[in-house]
């Protein structure tokens, strides 16, 4: 006799597609979306400036059921996504991660090729905002987009409609090309965001790249030359790394030395391996 309340039918499915175990952590996927969603006005790249009715901010995972399953696959790949807060250290753990041989698709370098010159996205972006938004190379103006679309909802999302569906399919092309090339492979999705965008159904396990706050804000004032209220006031304006910590099953806690994070990446590694073989194991037994 099937005892599952209704209210927590769409919970056992996100199980099902994240293969989590832990139901809170399940749970957690789906609560205060619209909240966090809201919060996006403190986030540069995500969705900043919304202020109208967001019911309908969050939808399925892109492309839905299917592009979900197409990522995850049915061979014996891992696919991983790695995130964490500003100056953590995420690029540091996923170099370390490729240097063990793990295949890296990482969103900040997708979100800028698909919007190199002559390229769909470019042209959308050139066709509604201008040529005021266009470097002398033809390039994007960055921080003139930024400007316009930072506390206006509508050209922020316009902005996403032009170039998030082309990540989406870069990063759908890269998945394919690797477990072409590697049914056994360990892909690595880095996204700042990911928690933010909703991205985590497409991930096996999600790594959350630690550093508690202070370290955080030392890193800013030494690495960008940023005054300590800088510094603060840029580390606040996320998603703190506590909060975040809740949505991941797996953590590098990378505050100490290189040595001593590249130590907890090597035992990452041999986990996720480890975990490669249990699964090949069951596989060729049934």
């Amino acid at each position: 006799m099937n005892t599952t309340r209704d209210w927590e039918k769409p919970i056992r499915r996100m199980e099902f597609l994240m293969r989590l175990k832990s139901f809170p952590v399940a749970f957690k996927l789906l609560e205060d979306k619209e909240a966090l969603y809201r919060r996006g006005i403190r986030y540069p790249i995500s969705y900043a400036g919304a202020e109208t009715d967001v019911t309908n901010a969050f939808p399925e995972p892109y492309g839905g059921e299917g592009m979900v399953k197409r990522v995850r696959g049915k061979d014996n790949r891992i696919v991983l996504g790695v995130t964490g807060s500003i100056a953590t250290g995420k690029t540091i753990v996923a170099k370390m991660l490729e240097e063990l041989g793990a295949r890296t698709i990482d969103f900040d370098v997708l979100s800028r090729v698909v919007v190199e010159p002559g390229k769909p996205a470019w042209k959308d972006i050139v066709a509604y905002f201008g040529e005021q938004v266009l470097l002398e190379d033809k390039t994007l103006d960055r921080n003139k987009l930024r400007e316009i679309v930072f506390r206006d909802f509508e050209k922020r999302k316009k902005l996403e409609d032009f170039q998030h569906p082309r990540i989406y399919e870069e990063f759908f092309k890269l998945v394919d090309q690797y477990a072409q090339e590697d049914p056994d492979v360990v892909m690595q999705g880095v996204v700042p965001l990911l928690i933010e965008v909703n991205l985590q159904p497409f991930f096996h396990n999600l790594l959350m790249v630690y550093a508690p706050e202070e370290i955080q804000i030392k890193r800013l004032i030494e690495r960008d030359g940023m005054t300590k209220e800088m510094a603060i006031n840029m580390v606040r304006s996320q998603l703190s790394v506590e909060e975040k910590k809740g949505y991941c099953d797996l953590i590098i806690d990378n505050s100490g030395s290189l040595d001593e994070t590249r130590k907890q990446v090597g035992a990452l590694w041999a986990q996720l391996k480890k975990i490669q073989q249990d699964q090949k194991a069951r596989s060729e037994e049934g």
